[in-house]
């Protein structure tokens, strides 16, 4: 499962779904409102279960937007019966640095069978306690950690090493991609899955050089049929 589309237009998930190369698509609260989803609640869902829907089974993740404990259990049983194929994302820790977290993301994951995506984790330690809690899903930010100064590919070494030592079924999912290159390289470091947003799946696809030979393919082909004999039935009519 390699590739996550970050988005939130059903248009733009409709397009690369069809295309056969994204496995899963994953939201939050700046996505679904940079794609015009307002409205509160009510339009969270009504977006989360079109998109669930759309690319059923493959998953979709839908972040709590509460830090209180009672409330953010609450939201992922919630969020998680919309869908079969729905995923909660929860952060590593509260805005003020608040440990509770690990605790929710564990009893979500084995008192409530609640897939969890633990979100917004800068390096390879915090992936790996969130793993050992029972995280589905840890996903470091490799975007903003080679905006620090390290190179994420570092992180995504280290945590693909301790995952695999201590036989711990977390994938790793890099988000925060930044450039198209990001892609293909943490997946060669060990990421299980990239996220990307729409116009870096368009850059993987479209190359400059195959650009110019699609159009000389296209030219030449236009100048072989204008050089072709006319028939009846068209310039490659066999006439012996």
């Amino acid at each position: 499962m390699p590739i996550f589309l970050d988005a939130g237009s059903l248009e733009e998930i409709k397009r690369f779904h069809q295309m056969g190369v994204i496995r899963g698509v994953t939201t939050n609260p700046t996505i679904l409102l940079q794609n015009g989803v307002t409205g509160g609640m009510p339009a969270i869902k009504k977006r989360s279960i079109e998109i669930a829907n759309l690319i059923a089974p493959l998953p979709l993740s839908v972040e709590v937007t509460s830090n209180d404990k009672d409330k953010v259990v609450e939201q992922a049983l919630t969020f998680t019966s919309w869908a079969d194929n729905i995923n909660v994302k929860v952060t590593i820790h509260g805005p003020n640095g608040e440990l509770e977290n690990l605790e929710i993301i564990h009893e979500l994951e084995t008192e409530h069978d609640v897939r969890v995506n633990v979100t917004a984790m800068m390096s390879a330690q915090q992936c790996f306690l969130a793993a050992l809690a029972g995280a589905t899903y840890v996903s470091i930010f490799g975007g903003r950690v080679n905006n620090m100064g390290y190179n994420a590919t570092d992180e995504i070494r280290k945590l693909r090493h301790v995952l695999d030592q201590f036989n711990l079924d977390s994938k790793i999912i890099v988000g925060s991609t930044r450039e198209v290159l990001n892609i293909i390289e943490w997946l060669n470091a060990g990421a299980d899955i990239v996220t990307a947003l729409p116009k870096f799946i368009e850059g993987m696809i479209v190359h400059p050089f195959s650009k110019e030979t699609v159009q000389m393919f296209l030219q030449d082909a236009t100048r072989a049929e204008e050089m072709l004999p006319e028939t009846v039935n068209g310039p490659f009519e066999d006439r012996s």
